[in-house]
């Protein structure tokens, strides 16, 4: 690490954004290497620029701070501060998961003891490896119990670009360990870095339906089920996707969609 923090800010209020601009550059100790008005303007700043620090805007409409956390690689991982105006759900999240966050509007004093709270967290020789299992937990639990709002479009890596895919556009989730296998209608494929219960949380639940412990699939292009030895079914997407369902789920399904 540089001497002086070498520090990203991203806010898609420009207002916002100068303000935290503002406080944070009379500390010598920190340079502003760059900004961002976007989540995906974010990621592409942060894997260029490798920050000491990011402090990201929790709200920024279609790809939050959260969303810009989960697409960054491994390697190109800041420490990250959260900027947001006042939470309850965000704070207790943050709080819990031992995640910094700074509270708008943002005081110099309170962005001085984030300053002194990253150098003291880089100093420590695992800081990337336990800030990415706070950050996994923190955005986990803010997210199931804030009611945020169905998703419409998923963030999605695309070689070095980030692309917001339209969920109508996805005909199934499949989790594969700690990752995530989107196959689109067009069986374009795309892996996110996601739990799939915390996604399923996010997807409108008259669109998307549960097959097993594992899958997802769109409602709307599941084309037939056929029925399979045991009770249970294979769906048949219109993508030509053949995806197994689970004797637990084969009971609501039948509920749900078979019975007339």
């Amino acid at each position: 690490m540089s001497q002086r923090l070498r520090v990203v800010v991203a806010d898609d209020e420009r207002p916002a954004r100068a303000l935290l601009l503002d406080v944070l550059r009379p500390f010598a100790d920190a340079e502003i290497v760059g900004e961002a008005a976007t989540g995906t303007e974010a990621v592409r700043v942060i894997e260029k620029l490798e920050p000491d620090l990011a402090l990201l805007d929790l709200s920024m409409p279609e790809l939050d701070g959260i969303g810009v956390v989960r697409l960054l690689p491994r390697d190109s991982m800041p420490l990250v501060a959260f900027v947001t105006a006042y939470d309850e759900y965000a704070v207790k999240a943050f709080e819990v998961n031992a995640i910094d966050y700074l509270l708008k509007p943002v005081s110099p004093e309170r962005m001085r003891e984030t300053l002194d709270r990253a150098r003291e967290r880089l100093e420590r020789p695992d800081w990337r490896q336990e800030q990415r299992r706070h950050l996994a937990s923190a955005g986990a639990e803010y997210e199931s119990t804030s009611r945020l709002a169905y998703l419409e479009r998923i963030p999605v890596r695309q070689r070095d670009e980030v692309m917001l895919l339209p969920v109508e556009q996805v005909a199934s989730v499949v989790a594969e360990g700690e990752l995530l296998r989107i196959t689109t209608l067009r069986n374009e494929q795309h892996v996110i870095s996601y739990r799939l219960k915390d996604l399923e949380a996010r997807l409108d639940p008259a669109r998307f339906l549960r097959l097993s412990r594992g899958t997802l699939a769109n409602i709307r292009v599941i084309a037939r089920f056929s029925p399979m030895p045991g009770g249970t079914y294979l769906a048949i997407l219109g993508n030509k996707q053949e995806l197994q369902v689970s004797r637990a789920q084969a009971r609501m399904l039948r509920d749900r969609l078979l019975r007339l």
